[in-house]
């Protein structure tokens, strides 16, 4: 990781070094964690790596932090009653890490339609406590579990509702649909509060996929004033069905706006807010019990509000021309979960794109 970042501090570097003040312009794109911001004109391609890294730590209930003694002696366990289930849960999250590398093609294929493709590699690791016996807090021990794969892949529409006649204002509808390449079966092994090390089906959270075929609707607006640039988008996840684990995921809506400032053409320095509303899963997987909160179909969603702040940057001149590279940096203002459930502390997002 720490290779990676200042490889990639290096790469901005030659960037800013080698850009001139002609041509495109760093703010012609969006922040680099908002999708399918852009449209392209006919025949032209563009391709895109975003890495992604999002670090939880600790959890909460609605808007309050909790501690793991508290989750352990107040919250009642979904599955209490069933052979080996405690009546309180027993096995808390404290942290989560999800490492998200993701692969976009786009093509215009008129000057008002793109099309777009997305896939992911997904790395997911989280860390937990056991407590021992049906109640109390005596540690037990603590165990890690993990899953990685290829996530759900994403094929939509970039359709233009403007008339084109500003090059830097464009209002575009989006229309796409997320389809279930990403796993939902993932397994690994823990520990039980009896000592027990069974491998089982890994909760929600570590499952990588939807399972679901899902339709992505959106609005997207953007507008240039002379140095800054403003935009803002409306973006939905609708789930269709269940998937062939008997639940569904919930429905997700996202809004978020920006401004940048270009102090250069090769340059653009982005604030951003996002919120988003997540609801809670609906059925259950019927492999997925354990008295663990990630378990419990109702512990999931919630709503969040989040600032962003980000860099883009255009390469104009020598091997580096036409190539942007974008960071943004993330974490949380507002944060009211249906818990118990982890919070997330902070986002990284570092990608680079290439037109052709």
């Amino acid at each position: 990781m720490k290779r990676f970042v200042i490889s990639a501090g290096l790469a901005l570097a030659s960037i800013a070094l080698t850009a001139a003040a002609d041509g495109d312009t760093a703010s012609d794109h969006a922040p680099i964690g908002v999708m399918a911001d852009h449209r392209h004109e006919k025949g032209e391609f563009m391709f895109s790596y975003r890495y992604m890294r999002m670090v939880m730590d600790g959890s909460r209930i609605g808007t309050n932090s909790v501690t793991p003694e508290e989750i352990v002696t107040t919250v009642p366990n979904v599955f209490a009653g069933q052979p080996g289930q405690p009546p309180t849960l027993r096995v808390v999250p404290t942290d989560m890490n999800m490492d998200m590398h993701m692969f976009g093609a786009m093509y215009g294929l008129t000057d008002r339609v793109t099309l777009m493709a997305m896939t992911s590699y997904v790395r997911n690791e989280m860390d937990h406590i056991t407590f021992a016996g049906p109640a109390g807090t005596d540690v037990l021990g603590e165990f890690t579990t993990s899953s990685d794969g290829i996530g759900d892949t994403v094929v939509s529409a970039i359709i233009g509702l403007d008339n084109g006649k500003k090059a830097h204002r464009q209002f575009n509808l989006n229309l796409g649909f997320s389809l279930p390449t990403g796993r939902i079966g993932f397994e690994d092994q823990v520990l039980a509060p009896n000592g027990m090390t069974p491998t089982l089906r890994l909760p929600y959270p570590m499952q990588i996929g939807s399972g679901t075929i899902d339709f992505k609707p959106g609005l997207t607006l953007r507008d240039r004033f002379g140095d800054v640039s403003i935009g803002g988008q409306v973006m939905g996840t609708v789930r269709l069905g269940d998937n062939s684990s008997d639940y569904t995921r919930g429905n997700i809506g996202e809004f978020t706006t920006w401004v940048a400032y270009e102090p250069r053409p090769w340059i653009s320095l982005s604030s951003r807010l996002l919120g988003r509303t997540m609801g809670s899963i609906d059925g259950f997987d019927p492999l997925i019990v354990a008295p663990v909160q990630t378990a419990n179909p109702a512990f999931q969603g919630g709503e969040t509000l989040e600032a962003l702040f980000g860099v883009n940057l255009l390469g104009q001149e020598g091997f580096v021309r036409g190539h942007r590279l974008a960071a943004e940096f993330g974490f949380p203002l507002v944060r009211d979960l249906n818990g118990p459930q982890l919070e997330t502390d902070f986002m990284f997002t570092l990608g680079w794109q290439k037109a052709f």
